[in-house]
């Protein structure tokens, strides 16, 4: 079962990932059982996805995480994967063992500066004193 530190601050993470870019349409923090913990449409985004559809998108990106950690002792911990496609990027992030941060953006959306200031949240967070920000 998934911990949650009781210093942990997921919600004031959350909050400052989706004021990164106004380019994302969509932030999910789940833990790695899939239960979401906040989850947010920008405001005026369409919905691609239906829920189902897209608690089957988390449980896919749940895999894709665990997979890559079978051979994280060999060639290390993934810090963030970036899919494209046609309508949409994604981009999943470990937050720790047990939560991952799901972003969608705007298939034009210039990801580097995104997935950069996400890891840079994400680190800041961790060297917190008092835990996540």
């Amino acid at each position: 079962m998934p911990t949650i530190l009781p210093c942990t601050d997921y919600k004031s993470l959350f909050d400052k990932v989706v004021a990164i870019d106004p380019k994302i349409r969509f932030v999910t923090i789940f833990d790695m059982s899939g239960k979401i913990m906040f989850s947010e449409h920008r405001k005026g985004v369409e919905n691609i996805l239906t829920s189902e559809e897209s608690q089957k998108s988390l449980q896919l990106a749940i895999t894709a995480w665990k997979s890559r950690n079978e051979v994280s002792n060999k060639i290390g911990k993934g810090k963030y994967a970036l899919v494209e496609y046609e309508k949409i990027k994604r981009i999943t992030m470990p937050l720790d063992s047990d939560h991952i941060l799901y972003i969608t953006t705007d298939v034009e959306a210039d990801h580097g500066p995104i997935i950069y200031r996400a890891l840079r949240l994400k680190q800041d967070a961790l060297h917190n004193p008092e835990g996540m920000p």
